[in-house]
């Protein structure tokens, strides 16, 4: 028998569970949600200090209760903030685990608090300034549970009913603040037990982008292509058990048979996506490097008009190559100088998704020297972003200058993502899009895109619609994210060709 011990994340209890845990039971299994001390309707003792090793005691006293009274394989499930105290436990136990579920939850790390692993970047910081000045709004060392409209700070709401959005608020109880405070402390143990991700899609990425950050070669995440890791995907927000508990009590049977999607890790039998073949035959062209950009050179003196491609990311610094010496970048901007236009390739740093503003003030010290080049033409300029790059966009759509003649973009990701915690409105194109006045954008939309930054987009298309932009959309039907380099179909050659053509009539005309 299987015997699931559910955790729930920030201000909740078991009471979440309810539902999942039902079907659970109806399936044959064995089913514990666990009352941390403080949550839920569990009070602590009085005068008790609360904090992440109270929590990992409560799970502790669970599993060795289970392990006296039952001979099933143990399935922790950890979802949000519990995920902490779940793997501060299992690597006390890891004899006694079978599997451990991350629900919609991170990746902590041994000496990290729960702290760092809340989205909203502003929350974290406000949270922290509390914390070491004892400020207004923390009673008795406790976080008071978000307002009902307050919620999304700490995940996606998608897929909750009004219903369900009540009960939560209703129900939510004060987070001790030791709880996120406090490092945890792991010994390594835990590393030899299987792992399961959910991930929740209106939350998060789901697989497919997980396999392109692999790719990437982000240190921090090359445990994920393990053979004993992984993957379920549900097409809701942050509380599936909420949400979704059906779907959500089959997904943690599937994963307690040891199901779900495997990603591929990186090696000599495996050539990330981002490295192979662009789709065109493009022929070698003169290239200059400096600092961190690459001048792809047409022939004659010029000067010529430029284009400056913008890669997405988040992309690790230890990644090799770097962006610039990418295989769609180099043959958009070989095809580029071939028609006569100073073609631009840079590396810039974004790293995270908190270095939005160091990655746009790279694009734009980029794009002054640039102009600042003899050879280029300074009051004839596009830029062309990328996936990720998407949210630069922003600067440039809000009162564009005159010398930028086209914005263009691929699979763009065109608002901050849920999770991101991006709240301000700076790198928020479809907020910016109506202050873009006359400025031609170009857009090469992804048919097989995946559903969190196709929501993305097709905000922004409405968006331009409402606001009468100068918007071309060129559609790849059965085009993926970074299709230059995943599908060489006739279909997306075509639509390469198309793209150019477009930001070179800009350009030119």
């Amino acid at each position: 028998m299987t015997v699931f011990i559910l955790v729930a994340g920030a201000f909740t209890g078991p009471h979440v569970w309810r539902d999942t845990a039902a079907r659970l039971t109806a399936e044959g299994a064995e089913v514990h949600s666990v009352a941390l001390t403080g949550l839920g309707r569990t009070p602590a003792d009085a005068g008790e200090a609360v904090d992440l090793e109270t929590h990992v005691a409560d799970v502790l006293a669970v599993i060795d209760s289970v392990v006296a009274e039952s001979a099933g394989e143990i399935v922790l499930v950890g979802h949000d903030y519990g995920i902490h105290p779940v793997l501060g436990a299992a690597d006390r136990r890891a004899r006694s685990i079978a599997r451990i579920v991350h629900l919609d939850a991170g990746m902590p790390r041994d000496g990290v608090p729960a702290l760092a692993a809340v989205p909203d970047q502003r929350l974290r910081e406000e949270m922290a300034e509390r914390a070491a000045g004892g400020g207004d709004g923390w009673t008795g060392g406790d976080l008071p549970p978000p307002a009902r409209d307050a919620w999304d700070r700490w995940g996606s709401t998608a897929g909750l009913s009004e219903a369900a959005l009540d009960g939560l608020t209703a129900l939510a109880s004060p987070q001790p603040l030791g709880t996120l405070l406090q490092p945890l402390r792991l010994t390594g143990a835990v590393a030899a037990v299987p792992v399961t991700g959910v991930l929740c899609t209106g939350n998060g990425p789901g697989v497919e982008m997980l396999q392109i950050m692999v790719d990437v070669g982000d240190p921090g995440l090359r445990s994920l292509a393990d053979a004993r890791v992984a993957f379920f995907e549900l097409p809701t927000g942050h509380w599936p058990m909420l949400s979704c508990p059906a779907e959500l009590a089959e997904t943690l049977m599937g994963a307690a048979s040891g199901g779900g999607h495997r990603l591929t890790p990186v090696d000599d039998a495996h050539t990330p996506a981002h490295l192979r073949p662009f789709l065109l035959d493009v022929p070698e062209r003169p290239r200059e490097r400096t600092g961190n950009t690459d001048l792809y050179l047409p022939d004659g003196p010029g000067p010529h008009p430029a284009v400056v491609f913008v890669h997405g990311g988040p992309v690790p610094a230890e990644a090799r190559p770097t962006p610039r010496d990418w295989p769609t970048l180099t043959g958009y901007a070989r095809q580029v100088a071939g028609e006569g236009v100073v073609a631009v390739t840079l590396d810039h740093r974004l790293r995270a998704v908190t270095d939005y503003e160091r990655a746009a003030a790279d694009v734009a010290d980029a794009v002054e020297r640039v102009r600042a080049d003899p050879r280029v033409d300074a009051d004839r300029v596009a830029l062309w972003f990328f996936s990720g790059g998407g949210p630069i966009t922003a600067d440039w759509l809000t009162d564009p200058p005159a010398w930028l003649r086209c914005v263009a973009a691929n699979y763009p990701i065109l608002a901050p993502l849920p999770g991101w915690g991006l709240t301000g409105p700076r790198f928020h194109p479809v907020r910016a899009v109506s202050r873009a006045g006359r400025l031609p954008i170009v857009l090469v939309r992804a048919g097989r895109e995946s559903a969190e930054i196709a929501a993305t987009v097709e905000e922004f298309v409405t968006e331009a619609d409402r606001c009468g932009a100068d918007l071309e959309i060129i559609d790849v039907p059965e085009g993926r994210h970074g299709f230059e380099t995943l599908d060489a179909s006739d279909e997306a050659r075509e639509a390469v060709h198309r793209a150019v053509g477009a930001v070179l009539a800009r350009l030119t005309g």
